[in-house]
């Protein structure tokens, strides 16, 4: 399939200096001297509205009492995944918990109308060849997707040991027994041998900290928590007919307000859509998938498909790769590579990074001239219009989102010079000194994705040996050897982003973990182990590898606008001028993604746990 390059303005055309002038600008209107703490987790009035799930009716069980092998804590794609490679080792006495009603993560809990992957569904998906499964097209829907992860965990016989509705609420080490005690909000005392912390990054919703926002005698909602008996309609039908008399708001234009706002604009009476920070939003292409190009493609296909997006959207095109992705995800590499086939290919590393970083500015330039192109009212395409550098926000794309502010009961309300909106009343929200009476206040705003781990992982007891909470334990900075496992915390496990491979899709990276978690736990199960930790050694050497061969982003995320990518624009040095290293992918293996796999690999294949402390007591 030809993948053909994108018409961005020539490099003549674009003044450097003055949108690095102008990005600055935009970025000092947007931060936020609170951080993190604009955001609140849903406690006391809101606590029963996100903790009761709207989707599956609660069982009633009896608790639990047992020894086992492992727990695994989550059941969207990483404890999936962890579940998947733990079976394919052989260990099958182990149990995913969860506190939603079924496996399927954020796949589970976002149920917003127009809800869509936003990346490569033939690369996002998991497993395509071992489950013989094609997706529908290239973006899936949301509904395809959760029914595809019931299919995974039906396939590996997951449903059976699984507890769902159950909200873990303590874990700690037991070294009398070697063993990790993990309570319940189901009254469960589970005496697990391993557990692996697969909670995820999109599991816990935030809300924006509002004054006021107790006030507010409408509906309230965030979009994890949709309330289709509200808005009418349904998951699969989202014909939102209920609000044909209600005045909505929105709060957020991110991936998900991206999605939900086309569906929202063409049922509400009135809709106001309230944003910071504008996003980058390119034309989304998404045909059914051609069963012809299905009959064309040889094993090993996706791992093909996966590489080479590596290679576009993290990594670096070489000469003659072909661009099999062809989105907003791959045209900045997708790009420089045809000029450099006409022109010549760079000859050092500091002569390419000044061509991607011209690019960068010609790119961000093309997605502001789309704006400019399908939106009337002038002064809302100047706001809409996004000033950074490409990657400071998740990438977007949509048809209808722009044109949707062209229908006469869709306002836009820009608060980024008030840094958010500026309260809220009995009757609707104050924005820019002006009071807005509204019906429903919808939340699109995100979820616990880089703020301190207490609130994203949402256990309050996480203790070690010792004692040792795991949240003061990394109050500095990650400690752990291949960023899976921490000393201190034996037979703990970590799937996420701390301190090693990243790759471009992330069920790839959350997949590969699980292949390595379950290579260590069927070892130590093997060799009747009672516990593995990393040796202090290890661990030592281990960070200080991962800091010395660290690609230094720093700079670029203190750069960017606030967003979840740099923890909304906290600094990134602490109060003695030091790097922090907490951030999202701001620790991730230097050498990138394949040396990291292979190191994984030849770990594994020297067959002695190098660098762990095995016990046998």
């Amino acid at each position: 399939m030809k993948c053909n390059t994108t018409n961005v303005p020539p490099a003549a055309e674009i003044d450097i200096p003055a949108l690095e002038e102008k990005y600055r600008q935009e970025r000092e209107l947007r931060v936020n001297p609170k951080g993190q703490k604009q955001y609140v987790k849903p406690v006391d009035d809101f606590s029963e509205s996100y903790e009761v799930d709207p989707h599956t009716p609660l069982k009633e069980r009896d608790a639990i009492v047992e020894d086992i092998d492992a727990v695994v804590l989550g059941g969207g794609w990483s404890g999936l995944l962890a579940g998947v490679h733990l079976k394919k080792a052989g260990v099958t006495n182990f149990r995913n918990i969860d506190h939603a009603g079924d496996f399927g993560g954020v796949w589970y809990w976002n149920r917003y109308p127009g809800i869509q992957c936003d990346n490569d569904g033939y690369c996002y998906l998991p497993l395509l060849e071992e489950m013989g499964y094609m997706p529908p097209k290239k973006f899936v829907d949301g509904y395809d997707i959760y029914d595809y992860i019931r299919s995974i965990a039906d396939r590996f016989n997951l449903y059976e040991k699984a507890l769902f509705h159950t909200m873990v609420s303590g874990l700690k080490w037991d070294d009398g027994i070697k063993r990790w005690r993990v309570t319940t909000n189901r009254g469960d005392e589970i005496r697990a041998r391993f557990v692996v912390m697969a909670n995820g990054l999109l599991n816990i919703p935030k809300l924006p900290a509002i004054p006021g926002i107790h006030e507010f005698k409408g509906k309230m909602f965030h979009t994890a928590r949709w309330d289709y008996d509200y808005t009418g309609g349904s998951y699969r039908n989202p014909q939102l007919d209920k609000l044909a008399d209600k005045r909505v708001a929105i709060i957020g234009t991110g991936a998900t307000a991206i999605q939900a706002v086309p569906s929202l604009g063409k049922y509400a009476k009135e809709l106001y859509v309230l944003q910071r920070t504008p996003s980058t939003i390119d034309e989304r292409t998404n045909p059914p998938t051609d069963p012809e190009w299905v009959k064309t493609l040889k094993p090993g296909w996706q791992d093909e498909r996966k590489a080479n997006f590596q290679r576009a959207a993290i990594d670096t095109f070489q000469p003659g790769d072909p661009d099999l992705i062809c989105d907003i995800w791959t045209e900045l590499n997708r790009n420089l590579v045809a000029e450099f086939d006409q022109s010549g290919w760079p000859t050092s590393p500091e002569e390419y990074l000044a061509h991607r970083n011209v690019m960068d500015f010609r790119l961000m330039e093309r997605l502001r001239q789309r704006v400019d192109a399908l939106v009337e009212d002038k002064e809302t395409a100047e706001a809409l219009k996004p000033w950074y550098r490409f990657l400071c926000k998740r990438p977007c794309s949509n048809n209808e989102f722009y044109t949707t502010f062209n229908k006469p009961n869709v306002t836009l309300v820009d608060v980024s010079a008030t840094r958010g909106v500026e309260c809220m009343t009995e009757k609707g929200f104050v924005a820019n000194g002006k009071e807005y009476e509204i019906d429903c206040m919808m939340f699109a705003s995100g979820f616990e994705v880089t703020s301190d781990l207490d609130r994203r992982w949402g256990i309050e007891t996480i203790e070690g040996r010792d004692g040792v909470s795991i949240y003061n334990h990394w109050a500095d900075g990650y400690e752990t050897l291949h960023g899976m496992m921490s000393r201190g915390f034996p037979n703990q496990f970590f799937v996420g982003f701390y301190q090693g491979g990243f790759n471009a899709t992330t069920t790839e990276t959350f997949s590969r973990q699980g292949q390595h978690i379950a290579y260590i736990i069927k070892e130590a199960l093997s060799q009747g182990a009672t516990s593995v930790e990393p040796s202090q050694e290890a661990q030592d050497a281990w960070v200080r590898h991962v800091r010395e061969t660290a690609i230094d982003i720093s700079q670029f995320q203190e750069e960017c606008t606030p967003s979840y990518f740099n923890n909304e624009g906290e600094s990134q040095v602490d109060s003695n001028g030091e790097k922090k290293f907490r951030w999202y992918l701001g620790e991730s293996y230097g050498p990138g993604w394949d040396a990291f796999q292979k190191l994984m690999q030849e770990w594994r294949d020297k067959g002695d746990l190098e660098g762990l402390v095995v016990g046998k007591d």
